[in-house]
């Protein structure tokens, strides 16, 4: 996933962080950044979506993302460690030996802060469907993207106006609290600490683009 720079000269989500537009070409108005570390999960979301053939990009999938690519930020919102790794394996049907290599792939890629988007499963790089075309999102992806932007604390200008920056907190936050889908649900079973989750998304320790959020 490519990601551009502020004129300053600060790393910011750029026009793969904004949010994508329509996969049939199809212009629609930007709505939001990614963080960096968000963007690159979502690059393995898309991965983990094109190795079953997905038609759609889903709330499950995007989860996954997060999880394994940044679980150690992640997993000091389970107390139950092995019970969410198992409902998240289940949820995106990864066989626990594939999830522990990507967890081991993508946690030797972050430590070597490597620029760009990462190479693929294992360094061999993955199409997400045949033409190279990105997957839409589900329309519960969607409604939670939706929620996250409007959870986001934090903004930045866009083409004159002020869109939010998704972090991965805001987004987990979103998918524990949506009514759509029963992903949230099981995530809350899961032990999720809800509390600690919603003082990281809403009063981060730092600014997205310019702190810890943006490594």
């Amino acid at each position: 996933m490519e990601l551009f720079r502020r004129k300053d000269g600060k790393g910011s989500a750029g026009p793969a962080g904004a949010n994508r537009a329509a996969a049939d070409g199809n212009h629609r108005a930007v709505t939001h950044r990614l963080t960096r570390d968000l963007a690159r999960a979502e690059s393995l979301a898309r991965m983990l979506a094109a190795s079953r053939a997905a038609a759609v990009l889903e709330i499950s999938d995007y989860l996954a993302g997060m999880y394994i690519y940044e679980w150690e930020r992640f997993s000091k919102f389970w107390e139950n460690q092995e019970a969410i790794e198992e409902l998240l394996q289940r949820l995106c049907r990864i066989s626990p030996q594939r999830w522990h290599q990507w967890i081991e792939f993508y946690d030797q890629d972050r430590q070597k802060n490597e620029g760009g988007k990462p190479a693929g499963l294992f360094g061999l790089p993955i199409k997400e469907k045949p033409g190279g075309k990105p997957l839409e999102l589900s329309s519960d992806l969607k409604a939670v993207l939706k929620r996250a932007e409007e959870i986001a604390p934090h903004h930045d200008s866009y083409e004159g106006r002020s869109i939010p920056i998704l972090t991965s907190e805001c987004v987990l936050l979103s998918i524990a609290q949506s009514d759509a889908s029963e992903i949230g649900g099981k995530l809350r079973e899961a032990g999720l600490d809800i509390a600690g989750l919603e003082q990281a998304a809403r009063n981060p320790k730092h600014a997205p683009l310019h702190g810890a959020d943006d490594r």
